[in-house]
């Protein structure tokens, strides 16, 4: 009895620890959203120094940062100041280099402590999230001023010639941009030089072009005002906020692995209940991301040009778009509108410069940079043969469906099935975390190991053959775009 109590009380205090800590967090960010609209109205670039919107965002993000998790936001601090030491004493030519390797082994060494110092599993305010944030600037960064300064410009991307730092920060301007109220709590990762651009009241100005050489929509002088899409992303929020509390109890994923519940519902359910499962957890993420990215917009960064009808874009630095998400046709589609800012901060810090199997090193990165249980491992080595399987597919199999309209609908739903419950079963263990419930998953559901291996995992002369012979009545293949 005394057992049963204590473990009782224990969760009891788990719980009014995390809706304490998880209301610090939602009272932080609404004052972060009133304090940004009184930084763009009182403190304009037109009426105050960069020096002075410097100092005022770096401190009240440190403000925040004291608030949320005391004394560890410090962490912050030694982080930013041993990277920016690095960046002013260490050559050029291997500055960079040098910066990846103490902000993440930093970040590596402050998530091993909170986990496994701080009692596995126990719930703790978690302050390595504002870390792994401040981990992208800080690498983002260091490779910008290896490209501006120590890298010819024929050597450079398109896209790294855009991004590319030609002078060196001072302290208070990298501070600032790796502690800025708008950001340090949920982030998103943001590049230096539009940062730069935010605070000296240069991002209204035409832009640079984008990635593929095309120009980002037309250019007005006068300052466009970010209040629509404030109300609509703050809506996104409610609307989020309210499936998340309401759903997401109901459909607990650990109930996936539950040994009544595996033994009395059909596979069929199970399958859907995954699904279910899995979509109650995602708006967390909606609103967290949105709330941030309204935050920023409130204080005027995150203007992204204008549309072809005139009206303005501000979504430079959003990180995610929920219908491209919850309607993917293929895996590459979801993560691709999934922490959009992350995905460009492996693109550009890894898949572009890693010299051998990028592919699987943005996935290692990823898996590191997240933390170290070791379900994020599982997630993303699941992940590399999801991505690499989907791209034979994908390569293989659509061609045969652009003859006609009908046929791209089949493919479209046949392909949105498949992605989901692929993104389900990869996804698992990243919401499970340790290994025996992750490894009790893919035990369980062995047929939807076998149903995804066999539908991601074959290779491609194989495909061609099965389609030549199933498929002959779709019609010849047609070549298309594939991404």
């Amino acid at each position: 009895m005394k057992r049963t109590r204590s473990t009782y009380t224990y969760k009891l205090v788990q719980e009014q620890s995390n809706i304490i800590v998880n209301v610090n967090f939602v009272v932080c960010q609404l004052f972060a959203l009133l304090t940004a609209f009184w930084f763009r109205l009182y403190l304009h670039p037109s009426k105050t120094s960069p020096f002075i919107r410097h100092v005022v965002a770096t401190l009240l993000g440190f403000y925040l940062a004291l608030f949320c998790f005391g004394w560890y936001a410090l962490h912050f601090l030694v982080q930013s100041g041993l990277t920016y030491s690095i960046m002013m004493f260490a050559g050029l030519e291997h500055m960079h280099k040098l910066c990846f390797i103490v902000a993440l082994g930093y970040l590596s060494f402050c998530q091993i402590t909170r986990v496994y110092v701080f009692d596995y599993g126990m719930y703790s305010a978690d302050f390595t999230g504002p870390m792994m944030v401040i981990t992208q600037k800080i690498t983002s960064l260091a490779f910008e001023i290896h490209d501006g300064l120590a890298r010819k410009e024929e050597q450079l991307t398109p896209s790294q010639r855009c991004l590319a730092v030609r002078r060196m920060p001072s302290l208070l301007e990298y501070l600032s941009y790796n502690c800025n109220f708008m950001g340090i709590l949920a982030g998103p990762t943001c590049s230096y030089n539009d940062y730069m651009a935010f605070i000296e009241g240069t991002a209204y100005q035409p832009r640079h072009l984008e990635v593929n050489g095309k120009e980002n929509g037309k250019y007005k002088h006068t300052e466009p005002s970010p209040k629509n899409d404030i109300i609509s992303k703050l809506c996104t929020c409610a609307i989020s906020l309210a499936i998340f509390l309401s759903v997401s109890k109901l459909c607990p994923v650990e109930r996936s692995i539950d040994d009544k519940f595996i033994a009395s519902t059909p596979f069929i359910l199970q399958v859907l209940y995954l699904y279910l499962s899995m979509l109650a957890t995602r708006p967390k993420y909606y609103f967290i991301w949105t709330l941030s990215d309204a935050i920023n917009n409130a204080a005027g960064f995150g203007f992204n040009g204008y549309n072809k009808d005139g009206t303005p874009r501000w979504d430079l630095i959003s990180n995610l778009r929920i219908l491209d998400i919850e309607f993917a046709t293929s895996f590459k589609m979801f993560l691709d509108n999934w922490n959009i800012q992350t995905a460009l901060w492996l693109k550009r810090v890894c898949y572009e410069r890693c010299p051998i199997n990028p592919t699987a090193a943005t996935f290692l990165l990823s898996a590191m940079w997240h933390g170290v249980y070791p379900g994020y491992y599982l997630t993303f080595l699941t992940g590399i043969s999801m991505t690499m399987a989907a791209r034979a597919l994908r390569h293989n199999i659509r061609p045969y469906f652009l003859g006609s309209t009908t046929h791209r609908s089949i493919y479209d739903v046949i392909t949105w099935a498949g992605t989901q419950i692929a993104i389900c079963y990869t996804v698992v263990p990243f919401v499970l975390l340790a290994v025996g419930p992750s490894l009790q998953f893919y035990s369980t559901y062995v047929r939807s190991y076998v149903i995804c291996n066999n539908v991601y995992s074959k290779q491609c002369n194989f495909i061609d053959t099965c389609v030549d012979y199933k498929c002959s009545w779709l019609g010849p293949r047609k070549r298309g775009k594939h991404h």
